[in-house]
């Protein structure tokens, strides 16, 4: 990118800023209210295995939601997510139940993600698809594969050491937990220092003038849509792991809940705006509320009037945050 393009954008990239970081501050102060009204409503809230059960849930969410930041930000969208966890949490116990170490099974996992971004990335980029279709088709199609892969069936029998990692602690944390800090860390080098991460904002903002400002922009969507796919993966042999099963169902629905997340979390579907903390708190605050309103009895069919509330409202400051730039 230019000098002169850079200094054009830097008054709006600093107003963006500004507005993440009230939103993370927002964020937090209900993060604290409803966990004041949840420990005074309930018993059981603020007990030591609530509380791991729900750094356990959020972590997972949290991963995926990362992910998809990274694809949102480039006004895309990445509706496959579900389905990769559940492909990946097949691909990962199948492969441990075939003899191969458990190190390696990962591994091979982790690039299987990896590929499957590249898959729609080539159907964004190259076959000029909307990222809403090419993902729709992978939400079924990966889907299928892991049905096809186990005939419908769980597959277990997986070593104890792999299904022990999930349960484990490290430094008093669950170590899910500590795969957040280990994803978040280098995807905020990643997005907001390194070069790479402007031109995925550049890409957000206007794709045909990052292409004329001498950014690859086909490169660039092939990097996001491969860290969205590649995080999936990594939730996918963490859920195998907690579940000690390989289900090809796992993960059915992940893909909206991340997308709430990140939204909630401050990534406009516009593209151009987001960060890595806030849809980290995005995921936190939605895994509250949901084993909250599990806690006090309250109807689940409540807990997705609440998350779609949460985003429309979200979305409408925004809208007019945009009107008024």
């Amino acid at each position: 990118m230019s000098a002169i393009a850079e200094n054009k954008v830097a008054p709006a990239r600093k107003k963006k800023v500004r507005f993440g970081v009230l939103l993370n501050l927002t964020l937090f102060f209900l993060l604290v209210v409803i966990w004041a009204i949840l420990s005074v409503t309930t018993d059981s809230f603020f007990t030591e295995n609530n509380i791991t059960n729900l750094m356990r849930q959020f972590s997972l969410l949290a991963i995926i939601a990362i992910g998809q930041t990274f694809v949102i930000i480039t006004a895309g969208i990445d509706l496959s997510v579900g389905a990769v966890v559940g492909l990946t949490s097949v691909i990962v116990a199948s492969l441990m139940v075939a003899g191969v170490p458990v190190w390696l099974a990962c591994l091979l996992t982790l690039l299987a993600g990896a590929l499957i971004g590249a898959i729609h990335a080539f159907g964004v980029s190259y076959m000029k698809l909307p990222s809403f279709i090419v993902t729709l088709a992978g939400l079924t199609g990966w889907r299928g594969l892991g049905l096809l892969m186990t005939n419908g069936l769980n597959v277990s029998g997986l070593p104890p050491a792999f299904n022990a990692f999930s349960r484990s602690f490290f430094l008093g944390l669950p170590t899910l937990f500590w795969m957040v800090v280990v994803v978040a860390i280098p995807a905020y080098v990643l997005l907001h220092k390194a070069r790479i991460g402007k031109y995925i904002f550049a890409v957000g903002s206007n794709a045909e003038a990052a292409r004329l400002s001498g950014i690859d922009a086909r490169q660039t969507i092939f990097v996001v849509y491969m860290i969205s796919s590649t995080c999936a993966a990594l939730a996918g042999i963490l859920v195998t792991s907690r579940l000690g099963l390989g289900i090809a169902t796992t993960g059915d629905g992940w893909e909206l809940q991340a997308i709430a997340s990140s939204v909630i979390g401050g990534t406009s579907l516009f593209g151009a705006v987001g960060s890595i903390i806030g849809p980290t708190l995005g995921s936190l605050l939605l895994s509250t509320i949901n084993q909250g309103a599990n806690l006090l009895n309250v109807n689940p069919f409540w807990q997705r009037i609440i998350t779609a509330l949460l985003i429309v409202v979200v979305v409408f400051v925004d809208h007019l945050r945009r009107r008024s730039r």
